[in-house]
């Protein structure tokens, strides 16, 4: 009774815990870099002044909001507007759980294996696409029951943005399910192995739609028309300050994360180093599976997210946001054809190779 406890209870609840700290403490910091890489491309100071080289400012921040003053506007539905970032949240971290973190093998605690993911289930894909549409609810929500015109704008743009990209953000991944014949996340990444090749490879313009994509869903710079400061104010969380706020504001990291580990997972070899068959280039571990056969795997999984959460860094420092109507035409003229039309390639190709 009691190893059953232990299997099916404590060790899936210290996993949820451990990554759910682990992702908290990577958000607080990849706002500091972010700070950190805007200023350098725009050649001014980034925060600097709390601790050595700023390094404490997301912890004066953290301290900031949690102390601030939490104000519902008069007129607002209370309810809706105390459960809207809630909303925003939980489906954020509920993704987190069949993300494959690493691979090749179990951390070994008391006698007890333990798998660097939550679940391997074989709809692994399937549960992200449908777990990620459940955010923006929590955005028409709360853009909703502000009642202020700018909240609201917010919420309704996030709406249409989410219906426009959500289609060419499934089809690009039922390229990489058609070659690798199983909608498992673990599956996926081993997939690649027994190929000999990254999907990125193969599937170069189905990681192209699949990250402007997920840029467009996270609403973040060029395609932030939901927030849009210069003309909404702060869009669907004009009206939200204090803890509410950073709820908002976590969920936002939390899923570009999310869409980074996907990235990583399906088109970039996962937890694999480079070329993971030749023997010879074991040292690219650099000794790490001396130590624990699963480091190596988390090395390289932090190491290839850490390089696409860049690129939408990059994105943010280099691109004007679009107008509305650019938005919507990139969106149904060109990002749903094209996946489509990948998804057509793909499957002659699968077809033919038989």
């Amino acid at each position: 009774m009691a190893d059953t406890l232990i299997r099916n209870l404590a060790i899936p609840l210290g996993q949820i815990l451990v990554v759910l700290g682990v992702v908290s403490l990577v958000v607080t910091y990849l706002t500091l870099l972010e700070r950190k890489i805007l200023g350098f491309m725009q050649l001014r100071l980034a925060p600097r002044r709390v601790g050595p080289h700023g390094i404490l400012q997301p912890i004066a921040d953290a301290v900031k909001l949690l102390i601030k003053e939490d104000i519902v506007p008069d007129k607002a539905d209370r309810l809706l507007f105390t459960l809207a970032p809630i909303l925003t949240i939980i489906p954020a971290f509920t993704a987190l759980a069949v993300i494959p973190f690493s691979g090749g093998g179990t951390i070994d605690l008391f006698g007890y294996s333990i798998h660097p993911w939550i679940a391997d289930v074989n709809v692994g894909v399937v549960f992200l696409l449908a777990i990620s549409s459940l955010g923006v609810y929590g955005i028409m929500l709360g853009g909703w029951s502000s009642n202020s015109k700018y909240s609201m704008l917010g919420s309704l743009r996030s709406a249409a943005q989410m219906v426009s990209y959500e289609v060419p953000f499934g089809f690009s991944i039922i390229g990489v399910m058609m070659l690798s014949g199983t909608a498992s996340m673990v599956g996926i990444v081993e997939a690649q192995r027994a190929a000999h090749v990254w999907y990125f490879v193969p599937q170069f313009l189905g990681l192209f739609l699949f990250f402007v994509s997920g840029v467009a869903e996270t609403n973040r710079l060029p395609f932030d028309l939901p927030e849009a400061e210069s003309e909404l104010v702060a869009g669907f969380h004009t009206e939200y300050s204090g803890m509410k706020f950073a709820l908002f504001f976590l969920a936002e990291y939390t899923s570009m994360i999310i869409i980074a580990s996907i990235a990583t997972t399906l088109f970039l070899g996962g937890w694999m180093r480079p070329f993971p068959n030749v023997e010879a280039l074991g040292w690219l571990n650099l000794g790490l599976d001396w130590i624990s056969p699963v480091l190596p795997g988390v090395f390289w999984f932090a190491t290839k997210t850490f390089l696409v959460l860049f690129v939408y860094l990059w994105l943010r420092g280099t691109f004007p946001r679009y107008r509305y109507d650019q938005l919507m035409r990139l969106g149904w003229f060109w990002m749903i054809p094209l996946s489509i039309a990948n998804v057509v390639a793909t499957g002659l190709a699968v077809i033919l190779a038989r």
